[in-house]
């Protein structure tokens, strides 16, 4: 199994590409046609659902492991759950609007602005100082918790929800389900 720097570096790659594809793609402003915003709301969806499996997970099992290693993990991990917290509002507004929707691109821009510069906190900030601290067994473990975690991690954005792992251990397997079954009558497909 992956290291934790390796599952969400894989995570990150993969948020990356869909952002990229998001800047470069059509929009309505540019002339899209309803085929392609169609598509852009696929994609929209795909990233809301990674961004909600990859944050719960953090939360559950990252986070902690930042606060106890990591000499400055409190206060890397507060911030770092700050600017996921703001995430979610966004993604929840996203999550109900189609890409013909005149307020989907404001949204989509201030959410591929902040979820650039969260990646490049964690990878600058946090990952170095917590990978010359952390046991290779740990880092082993908290990749297979993570890795693991995402198959029942909500597949949704719920930012009033607590980043609590106690919290999230206990109602995330709920709440995805719920989240599934939400997706079952919307027909929103969830990889």
């Amino acid at each position: 199994m992956a290291d934790v720097f390796t599952v969400l570096a894989a995570d990150h790659a993969k948020v990356k590409a869909m952002l990229t594809e998001l800047e470069h793609g059509p929009a309505k402003a540019t002339g899209a046609s309803q085929n392609q915003l169609d598509a852009r709301t696929r994609i929209v969806q795909a990233l809301i659902i990674e961004e909600s499996r990859h944050e719960a997970v953090e939360e559950m099992y990252f986070w902690p492991a930042v606060r106890e290693h990591h000499a400055a993990g409190s206060t890397l991990a507060d911030e770092a759950i700050a600017q996921e917290r703001e995430a979610k509002h966004v993604l929840a507004e996203l999550d109900k609007l189609d890409a013909d929707d005149a307020r989907f691109e404001a949204l989509l821009g201030t959410f591929i602005r902040a979820a650039r510069a969260h990646i490049e906190f964690e990878e600058t900030q946090v990952w170095p100082g917590l990978h010359a601290v952390l046991p290779a067994e740990t880092a082993e473990e908290l990749g297979r918790k993570i890795a693991d975690g995402k198959k029942t991690a909500p597949n949704r954005p719920h930012p009033h929800m607590p980043p609590s792992p106690g919290v999230l251990k206990a109602a995330g397997p709920a709440v995805a389900a719920a989240d599934k079954a939400r997706d079952a009558v919307t027909g929103r497909v969830a990889s």
